[in-house]
């Protein structure tokens, strides 16, 4: 009875988690076949032209596309091989940190399971959905900033 409310209730498979990873992977991926020299981001300014999209985009309105460019990767990065790699690279052992969290929070409210994966699957689908428009826009002003200067046509 489960599987079948889950198979109607997913009939379009567009809203899959899968498919918003594979959205924001093909975006950074894009991203970085076109651009070319990450550099040429630097202290190219994050605002938009669209005011509303600043502050969902760019919450933090710090640093430059640069270092949002080098963030796409990384998460990216993360995405496809995993926080255990950056663990082993001297990272901040995420990984660890949230197995730590996930077993305090389980024992305080009860372990429930189902609603704890509902709302993180909510949470990741938000971010996903932001970084890939984040990687489309810094693959768009790289364009325009590349486009603007005469190098390309």
């Amino acid at each position: 009875k489960m599987m079948m409310q889950m198979n109607s209730e997913c009939i379009n498979p567009k809203h899959s988690l899968l498919n918003v990873m594979n959205k924001f992977i093909a975006a950074t991926n894009n991203m970085d076949e076109t651009v070319m020299v990450p550099s040429l981001l630097r202290d190219v300014p994050l605002e938009e032209e669209d005011p509303k999209l600043n502050n969902i985009i760019f919450p933090s309105k710090q640093g430059d596309m640069y270092e949002h460019y080098l963030l796409l990767k990384s998460i990216k990065s993360d995405m496809e091989w995993g926080l255990l790699r950056r663990e082993m690279n001297g990272g901040a052992g995420f990984l660890e940190m949230a197995v730590k969290s996930g077993e305090e929070n389980s024992a305080e409210d009860g372990a429930d399971l189902e609603q704890q994966f509902h709302y993180h699957l909510r949470g990741i689908f938000g971010v996903l959905s932001k970084l890939t428009v984040m990687a489309n826009r810094c693959t768009n002003r790289y364009k325009r900033e590349i486009g603007g200067s005469g190098c390309m046509a």
